[in-house]
């Protein structure tokens, strides 16, 4: 049974559930797991090619591609599994598997070396499935904890506690990167090493408290005569179908596809970007991490504020209108200087775009519907197909051009069309707040 919505102590939980994963994110995704992974398959001999299980690639590339068969791993099985988790109402026991799962992955990368790359790079796949597996049922909880005019609010909170839990991790992973001596470490690859240790334990250790506190879910079996197995399908299929006949939601989701297409494969191979191409040590990418998640923070509290202003389309249209300036200016960074400009601009959109994204998709489904999960599960699969295609683009341009920067400039296509799908989103909406006012 659910409490009342805008319970504080449950949209606490709730928020501690970003609180524990993004330190995943900062720290496997964006800081010091890249900064290694470039250092360590590196070489004299082949550059930066890699061998895995016999075929030659990349190195970035087949970090991209490992990165994008996780996401679409995903895709296969959130239909699934939303399926049983709203026919049992165990919408808390697959938020839990997918932590374990993603922690104890993330701990296996504790053995990441040259010897074990097959192993580690496996587990680095497998982490990334534990971590955006669970975001599906940790999303589909907003509607059900808050209501209408609070879920731009609370959906902030999540990404704020996100921001503050992971740099609070970065800073204590940072401290064994730039003093090992301190802790008698010879080994130049044990800091990294035991970075993803401390994300692991502290992943896994948080999440105890939604574990605890959040609700089960509601059953929902009395909607149900089909095979939860197949039902999944079915359910995003009669999703799919219900998004038709709403006009708002059938315009959005285009708009969310592409540019969450360009945002969230930018916030993939960003350090990787800045690893390779710039040559940047990982000591200055973890501090350009650091600062974007500090102005993240900053970000998405104000586009909170201006979305209750100005709405939320209009204020995405902004913020993805900078996101297409940011991607076209990548192709000309040449120095950490001006690396350093742009991530102080990501941060400030980072944040923003994310929270306001998912509070905007939960006010134009309907309202006080118990399978939401099957809802949510359908933005998921959107986001998450979207990574898919980033990455796959993203890799398949570097890999004929060498240049990370030509894959930056295409992404920008994504973008520009996200803008005029928002723009017209945003006359559509007008027009009809303009005939409720008349009818009221």
């Amino acid at each position: 049974m659910f409490p009342a919505k805008n319970n504080k102590k449950t949209i606490w939980a709730w928020a501690m559930f970003d609180w524990a994963n993004q330190s995943y994110n900062m720290v496997i995704t964006s800081t010091i797991f890249p900064a290694y992974y470039v250092a360590i398959t590196a070489n004299k001999q082949q550059g930066d090619m890699v061998s895995f299980f016999g075929h030659e690639y990349v190195n970035t590339v087949l970090s991209n591609y490992i990165l994008g068969l996780s996401y679409l791993i995903i895709v296969v099985m959130l239909p699934i599994l939303t399926s049983i988790a709203d026919y049992k109402g165990h919408k808390k026991l697959y938020l839990q598997v997918f932590t374990w799962m993603g922690s104890l992955a993330c701990a296996g990368l504790f053995f990441f070396t040259m010897k074990t790359f097959e192993f580690s790079m496996i587990c680095f796949g497998i982490a990334s499935i534990g971590y955006c597996g669970g975001f599906v049922f940790y999303n589909s909880y907003l509607p059900q904890i808050a209501t209408i005019d609070q879920q731009d609010a609370v959906s902030a909170k999540g990404f704020i506690y996100g921001f503050a839990g992971s740099i609070v991790v970065q800073i204590i992973c940072f401290i064994f990167v730039l003093s090992p001596a301190t802790f008698g470490i010879t080994d130049d690859t044990l800091p990294a090493r035991i970075s993803f240790l401390i994300v692991a334990i502290w992943w896994l250790s948080f999440s105890l408290i939604p574990f605890y506190l959040l609700p089960k879910g509601m059953p929902n079996a009395g909607s149900h005569n089909y095979n939860v197995f197949t039902g999944g399908f079915k359910e995003l299929a009669k999703v799919w179908h219900n998004v038709k006949h709403l006009p708002l939601l059938k315009r959005f989701l285009p708009a969310f596809f592409f540019y969450s297409t360009g945002v969230q494969t930018i916030l993939l191979v960003a350090a990787n970007f800045g690893a390779k191409e710039l040559k940047m040590p990982e000591e200055s990418l973890i501090s350009i991490i650091l600062i974007i998640q500090l102005v993240a923070i900053i970000g998405a509290y104000f586009t909170a504020k201006l979305s209750a202003r100005y709405g939320n389309v209009k204020v995405l249209a902004a913020i993805v209108f900078i996101w297409a300036l940011i991607c076209a200016g990548l192709y000309f960074v040449i120095n950490t200087n001006q690396f350093y400009v742009a991530a102080v601009l990501v941060g400030i959109v980072m944040g923003g775009v994310q929270s306001l994204s998912r509070s905007t998709y939960s006010k134009y489904i309907p309202q006080n519907i118990p399978d939401t999960a099957s809802y949510f599960s359908f933005y998921d699969v959107t986001e998450k197909l979207s990574i898919v295609v980033g990455l796959f683009t993203f890799g398949f341009v570097e890999s004929f051009t060498h240049e990370m920067r030509d894959s930056a400039l295409v992404l920008d296509i994504f973008f520009i069309i996200a803008l005029l799908l928002l723009v017209s989103l945003s006359v559509v909406e007008t027009g009809f707040k303009s005939a409720k006012a008349i009818i009221a």
